[in-house]
């Protein structure tokens, strides 16, 4: 579905919700991309610039000029309390800690995007910046992106958010009113889709060919760590994460687990899921699948090579798991990252 397009003598207006958590890249990049949409294409293959498509506005929650993440130094147009009209607000990324989620922090921000949505306002999100929109309530039942570092905080502090943490690009539903962009450099995505959904696909392959753009289509799976964290508060699981980590091509490696726990299996596996919120046989899974990931990074082993240096005999079931695992087959993870290998120390 696409919106129908404005009138060809009326600009868009989008605000840009920045944060001093906001990364200069995503802050930037946007206002750089929005505001050549539409004028560049023209000038560089005609020599006559077209006509600019988006009014933008860089909105705050003070008016006052700050520091953004970096040290950069953001000037904006106006606050959040003197902002109304927009047809698009996209809230940039905001570094958090992983453990450390903008509960409260941010109540008048999250107001005015309420207020936004009510008033008919398309309302976005880049990676991190779909924390805001949590805390506006404007995800719960709904399906969304952000960086797949953040799944584990919106299992615990919001639940109603149905995270796809595979995903680079999320329209919340049919209608387009909320759309969430998965890592940082997903804001290129999230700008395509914005240009075509508004102005049509012709303008969103002029301005992907200005800047050499291409979509995340491998979604956010390839790139993603998911190995949990070592445990602090229960040794005893600790203690098997350290040795599945030395010794994870080991055959029937949950069995020599529960054996070295002295519980039983039942017990073992209620007390690892509680501290890892994973059952011990997928947890194994992930660290052989992380294990092999960084195999193929550096192109020197073959699949079957692979598989068998992580504890799998079956090559295909193997092939299986790791496609399930990172939306790629091993051997096209390998030409995705290993040519990376190769560039020059």
């Amino acid at each position: 579905m696409t919106a129908t397009p404005p009138p060809p003598d009326r600009r868009l207006r989008l605000d840009l919700l920045a944060f001093p958590e906001t990364s200069p890249l995503v802050l930037f990049g946007l206002r750089e991309v929005f505001g050549a949409a539409g004028v560049v294409y023209p000038e560089i293959t005609s020599g006559q610039p077209g006509a600019p498509l988006f009014d933008i506005r860089v909105v705050a929650p003070s008016a006052e000029p700050f520091r953004c993440h970096d040290g950069v130094l953001v000037e904006p147009d106006c606050a959040i309390a003197e902002a109304r009209g927009a047809d698009i607000v996209v809230v940039c990324d905001m570094y958090r800690p992983i453990d450390s989620p903008p509960l409260g922090a941010f109540p008048e921000a999250a107001a005015w995007l309420r207020d936004m949505h009510a008033g008919g306002a398309q309302v976005c999100s880049v990676c991190s910046g779909a924390l805001m929109l949590a805390e506006a309530g404007l995800l719960d039942g709904r399906e969304a992106a952000s960086h797949w570092a953040y799944a584990p905080m919106f299992r615990r502090h919001y639940p109603e958010v149905r995270l796809r943490k595979g995903l680079a690009l999320c329209p919340g539903d049919e209608t387009g009113r909320i759309v969430t962009a998965g890592a940082v450099t997903a804001w290129q995505d999230l700008a395509l889709y914005l240009i075509a959904w508004h102005f049509g696909p012709e303008q969103a392959v002029r301005t992907a060919k200005v800047y050499l753009f291409t979509q995340h289509s491998d979604g956010q799976l390839p790139y993603a760590v998911t190995t949990p964290r070592l445990q602090e508060k229960d040794a005893l699981v600790r203690d098997s994460q350290i040795w599945i980590a030395a010794n994870y091509a080991e055959a029937n490696p949950v069995r020599r687990m529960i054996e070295r726990s002295g519980l039983s299996g039942r017990g073992f596996a209620r007390r690892f899921r509680a501290a890892t919120g994973m059952a011990p046989i997928n947890y194994v899974q992930t660290v052989r699948v992380e294990e092999a990931k960084q195999l193929l990074e550096t192109g020197r082993l073959a699949v079957d090579e692979v598989a068998h240096a992580v504890g799998y005999a079956d090559t295909a079931s193997f092939g299986r798991l790791f496609r399930r695992m990172t939306g790629l087959s091993p051997a096209a993870y390998g030409r995705k990252f290993a040519a990376l290998a190769r560039l020059p120390a």
